[in-house]
């Protein structure tokens, strides 16, 4: 039978910004038969997220990360159902996921990396099983458990950046269920400070794009700042530092600023901003959610509850069709998005 694939067509220089060109659909055909051990599947969903950027370049500056390869089909998380089984675990019908997900329309996959996903958990919405329940929400959820110190009436507060991200408008949120009695979102348009708001509870939001972000910070967080979830890095983050707390703790996420520069992760301070970190002895301790899988299934059915609660509000920006892919990367990096980038490839 026939597939579409998404394959990468060009790696951009270190620094570029990731375009739609650099994408290119492909016809191809499937085997007919499934092997002992595997399952054919129909692609439901696929995420795109801001790491994918360093898949894109030769050297993805991790160790954990792997290159995707000129003209081979790129992958990343993904969702589909079931429609032939010679594994065991799996039936015709069932949902399934996985992080390395081939970008295409249908799939014959090896059953052992696959994870069955239950559709009630998430009120029906199986896309939130790539997001809120997902790797994003388990990114925010064990960042903040693990790095953050959050202790419930302590009156701490929190700053979060690319607050309206996928990640960073999950933090907020958690931040204030797990016991922060104040969470402020940095994001750069007018329309995603009032979500973070009006939807998501954030006590404040600023337009980082407007006006004078330390002396809003200085008005908003009057005690200072105990925990900064940071998605971003760059100047952002050395106007929050400047107002941490001593002893307090920094929750390094992802830092889209830097991604398209040929830095380490996670990239040095300037030698100011290092000099008030270390004064203040203020942790920034690298974080990697894959280290923290022995906690995934606990992790995730919390994310579930609060989602069936009505506790933490989704947000999602959804595509159509595999064609569609490198746009919704384009304006994901460029930060046109509010909440998880989604692609809905059939339904």
């Amino acid at each position: 039978s026939f597939l579409q694939k998404l394959v990468l067509s060009s790696q951009e220089g270190l620094n570029g910004v990731p375009v739609a060109e650099n994408f290119r659909l492909e016809q191809s055909t499937i085997p007919d038969t499934v092997q002992e051990g595997q399952v054919r599947v129909r692609t439901l969903y696929l995420s795109v997220d801001p790491y994918m950027r360093c898949r894109m370049n030769e050297d993805t500056g991790s160790d954990y990360l792997l290159p995707w390869q000129l003209s081979e089909v790129a992958d990343g998380g993904g969702i589909g159902v079931v429609e032939e089984s010679k594994h065991n675990n799996f039936a015709k019908g069932d949902f399934v996921t996985s992080f390395n997900w081939p970008w295409q329309t249908v799939a014959i996959l090896d059953g052992s990396l696959l994870q069955k996903v239950v559709p009630q958990l998430v009120n029906g919405h199986l896309s939130y099983f790539l997001g809120a329940a997902g790797l994003t929400g388990l990114t925010a959820l064990l960042g903040i458990r693990e790095k953050g110190h959050v202790t419930v009436g302590a009156n701490q507060t929190m700053v979060v950046s690319g607050a309206a991200g996928a990640c960073g408008s999950l933090a907020g949120q958690i931040a204030h269920l797990d016991g922060c009695s104040r969470v402020v979102g940095i994001a750069g348009t007018d329309e995603k400070c009032s979500i973070l708001v009006s939807e998501m509870g954030f006590d404040a939001a600023i337009n980082y794009k407007k006006g004078n972000v330390a002396q809003q910070l200085r008005e908003l967080c009057p005690g200072g700042v105990d925990v900064y979830f940071d998605n971003v890095g760059g100047d952002i983050s050395d106007t929050v530092i400047s107002q941490m707390n001593q002893n307090s703790h920094i929750i390094l996420c992802g830092q889209i600023s830097q991604y398209n520069k040929d830095v380490p992760y996670p990239p040095p301070l300037p030698p100011d901003t290092e000099k008030i970190q270390k004064e203040r002895n203020i942790t920034r301790e690298r974080f990697l959610v894959l280290n923290y899988m022995d906690k995934q299934e606990a992790s995730v059915l919390q994310l579930c509850q609060w989602i069936q609660e009505g506790k933490l509000k989704v947000r999602e920006t959804v595509v159509e069709g595999l064609a569609n892919i490198g746009a919704a990367f384009q304006s994901m990096m460029n930060g046109g998005n509010i909440g998880k980038q989604i692609v809905l490839v059939s339904k």
